[in-house]
């Protein structure tokens, strides 16, 4: 039993696809294919219930992957303790981040982090909550930023900031004359919303419930559209098409100082999220943590209200 041929079955059970493993794995799906089935001699069970578009895994299989999975991560750990012998923050951090975070804070915080901390380079994935957390599971990642709620516990958090909504009007819009909107009146308009799997999605329905139950009218009148992106939706309310509720930070994307577009505060209480790094109790650097999170800091976003100023790496708490 070897840590590839581990690393191997969890691909499987990931994917639920011996191909897709192989292609996740960088190796031939042949290849693949013998490793699991010497791994599942040597264990004396089946693992996986091969046939069918979709692989499935045993009762029995379940349990060997959740062992595998911290298997890998404990292994993961032993080559981390060896670099904190020589720096603590060498090596590479993989951060993950949602996708209506990255774009806005990541042009921030790259070069923030290069002036800081250079021999720390951060290898960055942009992905949905659900995906990140599973990719933190299986150590894939190193930690994570992402908005509350969290749809599972255990993991230990730091939070990094509060963020205000806004809304998103095109240039013409009656609304552009008003100081303040609230949020109920969202509901009178044509809403153009991320799709589903996207936790801004569900905060932006937070605000205004009614929305859920209007994303198809029974007069036939369509009132959402859903979008691949924060971008793409700003893009589809500067063309008239309807308007959207924006994060405070998006405003610091470049470009946007044009005449298509409005942005109006809600009116008290104003609806926000709190934005937080996330990673394994068992992650081995925690002094590659409070670099990341100073970093993101240092990084100013616009319009954010920032967390534990008085203790700039903030407390780490386990939810």
């Amino acid at each position: 039993m070897t840590l590839t041929e581990l690393k191997y079955m969890v691909a499987v059970a990931r994917e639920r696809h011996f191909g897709r493993a192989a292609e996740a794995c960088f190796v031939s799906q042949p290849t693949l294919s013998v490793a699991i089935r010497k791994l599942e001699d040597e264990l004396g069970v089946i693992l996986f219930e091969r046939g069918g578009g979709e692989v499935g895994v045993t009762p029995i299989g379940l349990r060997v992957v959740a062992q595998a999975q911290r298997v890998l991560e404990e292994g993961a750990n032993l080559r981390e303790i060896a670099r904190q012998g020589h720096d603590p923050l060498a090596g590479p951090l993989r951060v993950g981040v949602i996708h209506t975070i990255g774009p806005y804070l990541l042009p921030r915080l790259v070069p923030t982090q290069i002036a800081t901390t250079p021999q720390m380079p951060l290898l960055l994935q942009e992905n949905l909550t659900a995906r990140l957390l599973e990719l933190l599971r299986q150590g894939e990642i190193d930690c994570a930023v992402v908005a509350l709620p969290l749809p599972e516990s255990g993991w230990m958090v730091r939070a990094l900031y509060d963020e205000p909504f806004v809304v998103a009007v095109p240039k013409h819009h009656p609304w552009t004359a008003l100081k303040e909107i609230d949020a109920h009146d969202l509901k009178k308009e044509t809403m153009l919303l991320l799709g589903s799997g996207h936790c801004f999605r569900d905060q932006v329905l937070e605000v205004c419930p009614e929305l859920s139950r209007y994303s198809a009218a029974s007069d036939g009148i369509q009132r959402t559209f859903e979008g691949s992106s924060l971008e793409t939706i700003r893009h589809m309310v500067a063309a008239g098409i309807g308007v959207t509720v924006l994060p405070t930070s998006s405003l610091s994307m470049q470009g946007l100082q044009n005449d298509l577009l409005s942005y109006i505060p809600f009116k008290k209480p104003v609806p926000d999220r709190r934005v937080v790094l996330i990673w394994r109790k068992s992650f081995p650097r925690p002094s590659a943590i409070d670099a990341l999170t100073a970093a993101i800091h240092n990084c100013k976003l616009p319009g954010v209200n920032y967390l534990h100023n008085d203790q700039p790496v903030g407390e780490a708490v386990t939810v």
